[in-house]
């Protein structure tokens, strides 16, 4: 072991600066490889244990990890943990019957523990707690949103009403960091929440995220359509709907991008109620009759056989005696009254119209000019260029059925003596973004080609620069021979000389060790001389 330590000193200070250098940073560079596989050997596997967490669950997990000596990871700016995979399961349902995370808020864990004597408000107070923290905690869930707060105001129930008017509310603040949440999340978080709570509209609910911005207010709908906003976003979701309705059905038949639509519309905004009353005087109804009868029966008759009193005992009566003898008339008398009431048919309609009815519709399109292929001559086929498409205007007939598709899927119809035109407007004219020819399409090809390739050179361009750097240093290595050293020449004794071994160049044993006691640095160079020189042919001695 002394000898094989003795000969790399030896060795090192036969080499040069250059190879020194190189063999200093080489047996670094394995060193330190050696060192980081073992150090990445030893290190765990670690997984994620939880993501997305606030600071007071995220120091609560992080507190219980270290308490029991489980070693962790902290990142994503302290709101995530990793751990290792053996223990990701073990350590999950541990935290879960401990209640962590909890989500920045108190859910309807807080119900697990039995409360006795608490009020009727404390009791309502830890629902609504409880309400919000599922539903924070649940948005929490959605994409792009980092945290959020829920809080809910509902009217107190008490058994004399005050105030009719009051309604529950609710207000949802989000963190999405830099991003921004589309339309159709907001909307979900606003239906969310107001299914969740008792008496709560969605209109009800604003969504605030971290930079300030209210993302409900949009999404408030007015079925009066009494404010000029509500007017205006209804009159563009109607266009909006009727235009992508037909472009995209144009889009099939002409090619997507070669159909441009816009549909104007207008909104009645006004509410109206319509009272009508009709008489049908052809339908009559008897609807009651009465009938009434009269009989009258009068009769008179004379009593006796003449007058009595002082008349009938008066001469110059006489005559008086015959009147009176005369019989009594009868008569008899029947009267019948007859009356019908009869009810006339009769209709009364009331009709409410609410505003937002579609009073006009009109749209203006333009689709691009049809490229054909020109006829080729087989003959000439071969020599020619490859043919490119030209420009073919369509007929009046084809613009003619191409509008009447556009009215029929608008659902328009023309009043009388009114054109298709002044309903749709449609034009043919050349588009600014013209359709790819073969060349262009080979030429989009190379390039996208020649992108995929530079990616594919940017992935392993590290390892080729590394490769390189490695094949240059062997190189240079290769080429570098070490420096001479040189031999002083000292005086021979009289014995040396005759001990001197035969075509070893005047170099004997005793005077080999005259050398190296004398200056160790000949060493090398003594040995080398001798070697080659034991290896020269004879012929040369």
């Amino acid at each position: 072991m002394k000898n094989f330590a003795s000969s790399l000193v030896v060795l090192w200070k036969q080499l040069g600066l250059n190879q020194r250098v190189s063999l200093v940073v080489a047996a670094l560079a394995v060193a330190g490889g050696l060192i980081g596989v073992a150090l990445w050997s030893q290190r765990p596997d670690y997984q994620l244990l939880y993501a997305r967490m606030g600071d007071k669950d995220a120091a609560a997990v992080i507190s219980y990890l270290e308490s029991q000596n489980i070693p962790h990871e902290v990142g994503a700016g302290g709101t995530s943990v990793r751990v290792p995979s053996s223990q990701v399961y073990k350590l999950r349902m541990d935290l879960a019957g401990k209640g962590l995370p909890s989500g920045d808020g108190v859910g309807f864990e807080i119900f697990d523990k039995g409360q006795f004597g608490l009020s009727d408000f404390v009791q309502r107070t830890n629902y609504l707690r409880a309400v919000q923290g599922e539903l924070a905690r649940t948005i929490t869930q959605l994409q792009g949103v980092r945290a959020a707060r829920v809080m809910i105001v509902q009217p107190e129930n008490r058994l004399l009403l005050t105030d009719q008017g009051v309604k529950a509310t609710a207000s949802v603040f989000v963190d999405v960091g830099g991003g921004r949440l589309e339309i159709d999340q907001v909307n979900a978080i606003r239906h969310l929440v107001a299914n969740a709570v008792q008496g709560l509209a969605p209109d009800q609910v604003a969504v605030v995220d971290n930079r300030g911005r209210t993302l409900s207010e949009e999404l408030k709908q007015d079925p009066t359509l009494g404010s000029a906003s509500s007017q205006m976003r209804y009159k563009q979701q109607v266009e909006d709907y009727l235009s992508k309705k037909v472009e995209t059905m144009l889009a099939s038949v002409i090619g997507p991008g070669n159909a441009v639509v816009r549909v104007s519309a207008e909104i009645d905004t006004e509410a109206t109620t319509v009272s009508a009353e009709k008489w049908n005087p052809e339908g009559q109804v008897v609807r009651s009759q009465t009938q009434t009868e009269d009989v009258i029966n009068s009769s008179e008759a004379r009593a006796g056989g003449g007058a009595t009193g002082v008349s009938a005992n008066v001469p110059g009566n006489a005559g008086s005696t015959t009147e009176a003898a005369r019989p009594i008339s009868t008569s008899d008398q029947n009267r019948k009254n007859r009356t019908t009431t009869y009810e006339i048919d009769r209709t009364t309609t009331n009709t409410t119209r609410n505003p937002g009815t579609v009073k006009n519709l009109t749209a203006a399109v333009f689709v691009a000019t049809r490229m054909v292929m020109p006829p080729v001559d087989p003959a000439a086929a071969k020599d020619a260029p490859a043919p490119k498409p030209q420009p073919q205007k369509r007929s009046a007939q084809e613009i003619d059925e191409l509008r009447q598709v556009v009215i029929n899927s608008l659902g328009l119809k023309p009043a009388p003596g009114q054109t298709l035109d002044s309903l749709v407007s449609l034009k043919e004219i050349d588009f600014q973004t013209a359709i790819p020819l073969p060349g262009q399409i080979e030429a989009v090809t190379g390039e996208t080609r020649i992108q995929s390739w530079l990616e594919l050179a940017s992935r392993w361009a590290a390892v080729a620069g590394a490769a390189i750097v490695l094949i240059i240093f062997l190189r240079l290595f290769s080429r570098q021979k070490p420096e001479a050293v040189p031999v002083e020449v000292l005086s021979m004794t009289p014995d040396a000389a005759t001990r001197a071994l035969p075509n070893a160049s005047n170099v004997t044993p005793e005077l080999l060790n005259d050398l190296i006691r004398q200056k160790p640095a000949n060493i090398g160079v003594t040995l080398r001389d001798w070697v080659s020189a034991g290896t020269q042919p004879a012929g040369k001695n």
